[in-house]
């Protein structure tokens, strides 16, 4: 695919929006990850002239390691690996604490509104990059559950070994570079500036 370095996020907004461009005026609806998947998602939307929210969601640490994801959770479902030797009670507790976290960010960055609704539309989840993918997978998962008509995930990068796992969870893959030598999704950007709280609920203001 491209093998350059992408000068930004709006230009790796600008080169998947081409690759975008047949679900223009369609059925669908632009889910992007907060806070850097927004600048993408937002010029996506603007491009092919649809509507934009955002998607949330996060991983459950293990007790003993909370890098480790056992499961993820959104404000309306969850994703739990059932083999793990974790008790019951601990993942009920974090499902409510990550909840509430969840509910506070949403509540930040849209104000009152209601999330999209999805439901026979198709859904193009937007992220600036996917290192290990577990918390998309889990996005991906969730966002099955309210039955969209497709999951389309758009990214600029991705390892090159991830492919296969989010061809098989996703009803189409669009992305710019799939690297064999992954050196962390900002290794792949001149400028991968933060993206503060202020700019994201600037961007979902103006949609």
């Amino acid at each position: 695919m491209y093998n350059e370095i992408l000068k930004n996020r709006m230009e790796a907004a600008i080169l998947l929006s081409k690759k975008l461009k047949k679900y223009k005026n369609s059925n669908s609806v632009v889910l992007a990850v907060p806070r850097g998947g927004v600048p993408l998602g937002y010029e996506i939307a603007k491009n092919l002239q649809l509507p934009l929210d955002i998607v949330l969601s996060k991983k459950i640490g293990h007790p003993s390691n909370k890098e480790f994801a056992i499961g993820a959770v959104s404000m309306d479902s969850t994703v739990i690996d059932e083999h793990l030797d974790v008790s019951k009670e601990y993942v009920e507790n974090e499902i409510v604490r990550l909840r509430s976290v969840l509910r506070e960010k949403y509540k930040r960055y849209r104000g009152d509104r209601e999330p999209l609704v999805i439901k026979h539309k198709n859904v193009i989840l937007v992220d600036d990059g996917i290192a290990t993918g577990n918390t998309l997978l889990a996005s991906i998962a969730m966002l099955r559950k309210q039955h969209p008509a497709r999951i389309i995930v758009a990214v600029p990068v991705l390892p090159y070994d991830t492919i296969p796992l989010f061809e098989k969870k996703t009803d189409e893959l669009v992305y710019l570079i799939a690297s064999k030598h992954f050196r962390g999704v900002g290794g792949f950007y001149e400028d991968f500036q933060q993206v503060e709280d202020e700019e994201v609920i600037q961007m979902l203001g103006t949609t």
